[in-house]
């Protein structure tokens, strides 16, 4: 079987995500056949170091024989019940685990499909909270800069305007507040006194913030400094307004703590798991949050005050067995403690890029890095030429435009490491000849 047997069959029927179709009459799509440890492999034997695994989602990489074995188990058990006035013994040992691992205060566990729907239900349980409490408070506040997801009203609180320009018409209330221009621990000062200003001026119709924690992932991998989370946090309580904390890509250990919010040492009101949750497997999000917020719902049948929010595949046992699975490897083979000679090792090998004249910073938060380059104007498309020059050297890269960015699965190898690293450099180094 050959990889020309399935582009074309492909391109009679899909429509691919975050892509121009048009691409494809130049640039050749990959048929992935399987997958093992970091690699993809296509219908012709060609593999391919997964350097973004897959989307930010996979942990422990492709085909992991633990979280198989344990996803067959379930299988043989139970596949799917409804959630509503049902549960499950994966499900409740899911939340027990979560709540366990999340920062102190988070007690109640809400479960949805994906990062994107997981975003919908902490807006909607903030805003219907401060609404049961007799206040009505149509906007949120999101960072300059930032990206939630793809529905609706996760596109409304992002900031990236590539994705969000077109539907403005449709889009809920949202405000923005800036993000610290990088970080440092003197670049979150003006933004706070903005956020604070805003709150003192507006905080009364404001039900919520939202943020990622530390790092902006899909707004450029922009990364800031912790103690604007402790900053945001004391604002917040300062003026009643909830703090949500979108770990969906930055949580499972990507920043180098199991989450991003622990580097500030902070419990945000609503904390939204995705992604790494079930190392890369299957769709599935948690909306963590507290008694407080949970006590606000609580109460005789009203629809007006009751949460009716619902997703059909909520708390899927599969999935949720697949989660269970990755909690069980990040226990017992010490992960955070595992990965964090790979971070110190990923900052070595970056440091040549700082030498490179069309490289402009070069930044890491654990096992996030990002090289931004300069120069370039966005017709020149050079994320799309490193992409195929790494494609063509066995490296899955998938720029952000003129930012090229590693986020491997946690169990890479320091060859593997050295692999993606100097892949990476050959195509950047290129674009200057």
């Amino acid at each position: 079987m050959k990889n020309s047997d399935f582009i074309d069959r492909d391109l009679d029927v899909l429509w691919h995500p975050c892509t121009q179709m048009k691409d494809h009459e130049f640039l050749p799509m990959i048929p992935i056949k399987k997958g093992k440890g970091v690699y993809l492999e296509d219908f012709e034997g060609n593999r391919y170091l997964d350097a973004i695994s897959s989307w930010w989602v996979n942990l422990f990489g492709h085909s992991n024989e633990y979280i198989n074995s344990k996803i067959r188990e379930q299988l043989e058990e139970l596949e799917h019940v409804i959630l509503a006035g049902f549960t499950h013994e994966q499900v409740v040992k899911l939340a027990e685990r979560i709540v366990k691992i999340t920062p102190e205060g988070l007690t109640k566990c809400f479960f949805a499909d994906n990062g994107s729907s997981g975003v919908e239900v902490a807006l909607k349980m903030s805003f219907h909270y401060h609404k049961n409490r007799g206040s009505t408070r149509p906007y949120f506040v999101s960072l300059t800069n930032s990206y939630h997801g793809e529905t609706l009203g996760a596109l409304a609180v992002g900031d990236v305007e590539l994705y969000k320009e077109t539907y403005n018409e449709i889009m809920i209330k949202t405000l923005q507040t800036p993000v610290p221009e990088n970080d440092s621990l003197e670049a979150i000062h003006q933004p706070l006194l903005e956020l604070e200003k805003l709150l003192e001026e507006r905080g009364h119709e404001i039900s919520g913030i939202i943020l990622e924690p530390l790092v902006q992932c899909a707004g450029s991998m922009h990364m800031y400094h912790p103690f604007y989370l402790k900053g945001v946090r004391r604002l917040t309580e300062k003026y009643g307004v909830h703090l949500i904390a979108d770990e969906v890509a930055t949580g499972f250990g990507r920043t180098g703590k199991m989450f991003a919010s622990e580097h500030a040492e902070i419990t945000p009101d609503f904390m939204i798991l995705s992604k790494g949750l079930t190392g890369g497997y299957m769709a599935l999000s948690i909306v963590v949050t507290s008694d407080e917020v949970y006590r606000e719902f609580y109460c005789d049948y009203k629809l007006q005050k009751s949460f009716l929010h619902s997703h059909s595949y909520t708390g899927n046992p599969i999935a949720c067995s697949a989660a269970n699975a990755t909690l069980d490897i990040f226990e017992n083979e010490n992960i955070i403690e595992v990965i964090q000679p790979k971070i110190e090792y990923i900052n070595q090998k970056l440091q040549q890029f700082r030498h490179l004249p069309n490289v402009k910073e070069v930044r890491q938060r654990g096992m996030i890095s990002a090289i931004e380059l300069e120069g370039y104007r966005p017709e020149e498309r050079i994320g799309l030429k490193v992409y195929q020059y790494a494609l063509k050297n066995g490296v899955l890269l998938r720029p952000l435009g003129h930012i090229i960015y590693f986020m491997p699965p946690l169990s890479i190898t320091f060859e593997e490491i050295d692999k993606m690293v100097e892949v990476a450099y050959g195509g950047i180094e290129g674009l200057n000849s």
